[in-house]
């Protein structure tokens, strides 16, 4: 059980980690919403690069217990701050990504703040209305990690 969770920034050492959190093919599967291939590590490297150098995003490791578990971040998509994250299914149902988040919305001050979650994704959708965020509206996309239109719900915080 992870005790402690901090999110510090991301650091080069971490991509190998990150790389393998995102492409276990459940978490891809859960997530829906995925890169086209999570196998192809030159393009993951140049995704996370562009974001780490990109100065309206905001990339954070999350740390549990003092190793990577996972990375969460807020960037601006046609004018609205969103945010995403991605927690290693070996610590999924050990509050991690709840408490990360609570820890992004005290440094990320912007409101409102958007969120997307696929709608059959119980567990981000109650982690993202634990820390307030409120359901506005679904929407619906092509999802690569499941090779399927899927919908997804659209939640906004205050």
């Amino acid at each position: 059980m992870i005790r402690e969770v901090m999110l510090r920034p991301v650091e080069d050492a971490d991509f190998d980690a990150l790389f393998e959190f995102m492409r276990d093919p459940e978490s891809v599967a859960m997530a829906a919403f995925t890169a086209e291939n999570p196998d192809d590590r030159p393009a993951f490297d140049a995704w996370l690069s562009r974001n780490l150098a990109n100065p309206e995003t905001t990339n954070r490791a999350i740390v549990g217990d003092g190793r990577v578990v996972g990375l969460i971040a807020s960037f601006v998509i046609e004018g609205d701050t969103e945010i995403t994250y991605w927690v290693d299914r070996e610590v999924w149902g050990q509050g991690v990504a709840g408490r990360a988040v609570a820890l992004l919305l005290r440094e990320v001050t912007v409101r409102p703040l958007h969120a997307r979650a696929a709608s059959d994704n119980a567990g981000s959708l109650r982690v993202l209305t634990r820390a307030g965020f409120q359901v506005v509206g679904t929407d619906s996309g092509y999802a690569a990690g499941r090779k399927a239109e899927v919908e997804e719900t659209v939640l906004v915080l205050s």
